[in-house]
């Protein structure tokens, strides 16, 4: 993983995870967080999942012009508990509970393919999605991303590209600098504070015919309205 000045390195070992907070830095990545047993269980599953691509998914569509045309699907319950049952970590807990009144707290993860040609355009993350039950949308905190492919060669592209706001920074003309550019490596799992700009490089054609297999989504708050 490449940084750029300003921004402390966050590649983490497995050993030093559970001592790892998001204080020390916005931006975590673990390598070989997954085993191989583990990313061919998730992939099994991906191969039984019903997938919809970006040209199912309207909305999605026009937030994310010119992307490709990836998939997406829903987790199995089992798949779901499995995944989550890794992921109890003092890290995820202490940034959560660093929010005021909080009432509920929510988690929404699915699965991703990107074949080549696919990617996703820049963005921070605050669009929060559907109200529950009447209620504002929950608040997204942390977001997460973890590679479950087989293999991934750099020429592949696909990378994750993370960035911090410059001082010039306006929502009409964003003004934004590289932090972090994170391969795709399989069994990694990467995560970063929300709201943070972030996008996909696109998958290049040299992939051929490999996908890019990812679980990502988010954990949210939320508060009283």
């Amino acid at each position: 993983m490449e940084t750029q000045a300003g921004v402390r390195a966050s590649v983490v070992p497995l050993s030093n995870l559970q001592s790892f907070s998001f204080r020390q830095s916005p931006v975590l990545v673990v390598e070989n967080f997954w085993s191989a047993d583990e990313r061919q269980y998730f992939r099994d599953a991906m191969n039984q999942a019903s997938w919809k691509s970006l040209t199912d998914l309207p909305k999605v569509r026009e937030d994310f012009p010119d992307s490709g045309n990836w998939a997406k699907a829903e987790i199995g319950p089992a798949q779901g508990n499995r995944f989550l049952s890794r992921l109890q970590l003092p890290c995820i807990q202490e940034h959560m509970e660093s929010f005021p009144n909080i009432i509920g707290r929510h988690m929404g993860f699915s699965y991703y393919s990107y074949s080549a040609g696919d990617c996703l355009l820049t963005h921070d993350d605050t669009d929060q999605g559907q109200p529950v039950g009447g209620r504002r949308a929950p608040s997204r905190r942390i977001a997460l991303v973890s590679y479950f492919h087989e293999e991934w060669q750099s020429d592949w592209g696909g990378e994750l590209i993370v960035y911090a706001t410059r001082s010039t920074h306006t929502a009409e003309k964003p003004a934004l600098s590289v932090t972090h550019c994170i391969e795709p490596r399989p069994g990694s799992l990467v995560m970063f504070t929300v709201p943070r700009f972030h996008r996909v490089c696109r998958v290049d054609q040299t992939a051929g015919q490999h996908r890019r297999l990812s679980i990502a989504g988010w954990f949210m708050t939320e508060h009283a309205s």
